[in-house]
């Protein structure tokens, strides 16, 4: 799924693309993309309205059109944003024309991604304050935050990286990369961090995201930017992925296993797992 480095860098394509345009028409293709909204009645809210700014929000990227109506796009798991495409695009599910002639297409093979409608600022808080947690670029994630926030939670902390409503934009890529920067086990429970260990999880994040971003983000399947080209972080993922390969801190190998419900890779001579899990196993 596109974490916030890969939203992010296709925010940073399309802003000078689709800012100060109209959104002249947006063409659904495919119901499922706005249910509950019929597609007739997102289009007829947003059509015709001058884009004033290309946001991002967590991995949501807000077009913040005219009179205060913003449309909410979230890429989910395959969706990509390509800018003036082949007219035969395969997997096209929404076509937006822009007043100077220029289309942008989402496609989607799997069509999970979403678009919904906020009208007026008190509505696109509430959206997101219902859904979102604090951005961790914009210099909200401190070490002393990350402590407040993980106390009481039993949860594995790669779990917990993942709960959007805690910290937004982190799936499960820059957890793994995060947590190997950090020296954090992905299931050390996230109440049982100490204060030293916030501050580097933090610290972490933050590098991963930036590292992340400067590559233009990260291509395991589908992400493109919106010209077609992929991102390069997957060829400096220090564990993701990776398993079986030498930690490049101590040489030995990542390892593969589950955490908070997905795929993760540690090495767990740099990463120790927690010793009540330890005793559990044997």
């Amino acid at each position: 799924m596109p974490e916030l480095p890969e939203v992010e860098t296709v925010r940073r394509a399309l802003a000078p693309v689709v800012e100060g345009r109209r959104l002249q028409a947006l063409v659904i293709h495919d119901a499922r993309w706005c249910a509950p909204l019929a597609p007739e009645e997102l289009a007829g809210l947003v059509e015709g309205r001058r884009v004033e700014a290309l946001q991002r929000r967590g991995k949501y990227l807000v077009w913040a059109l005219e009179d205060d109506v913003f449309l909410l796009v979230h890429l989910r798991m395959t969706g990509t944003l390509l800018a003036d495409p082949a007219p035969a695009q395969p997997y096209r599910r929404v076509t937006f024309a822009l007043g100077d002639g220029r289309e942008l297409a989402f496609c989607d093979p799997r069509r999970f991604g979403t678009g919904e409608v906020a009208l007026g600022p008190e509505a696109l808080a509430a959206f997101f304050d219902a859904r979102l947690g604090l951005e961790p670029l914009d210099g909200a994630l401190t070490g002393p935050v990350l402590h407040a926030l993980t106390r009481g939670r039993r949860a594995p902390v790669k779990a917990f990286l993942l709960d959007q409503r805690r910290i937004a934009g982190v799936g499960n890529i820059y957890a793994d990369e995060a947590l190997f920067r950090a020296r954090i086990h992905p299931l050390r429970p996230a109440g049982a961090l100490t204060r030293a260990q916030c501050e580097a999880l933090a610290s972490g994040v933050r590098e991963a995201l930036t590292a992340g971003l400067a590559a233009g983000g990260a291509t395991i399947d589908d992400f493109r930017h919106p010209d077609g080209v992929a991102g390069a972080f997957q060829d400096e993922f220090l564990v993701h992925r990776r398993s079986g390969e030498p930690c490049p801190a101590c040489g030995r190998p990542v390892v593969k296993f589950v955490a908070g419900g997905r795929g993760t890779y540690a090495c767990e001579t740099c990463q120790p797992r927690p010793r009540a899990r330890r005793r559990r196993a044997a």
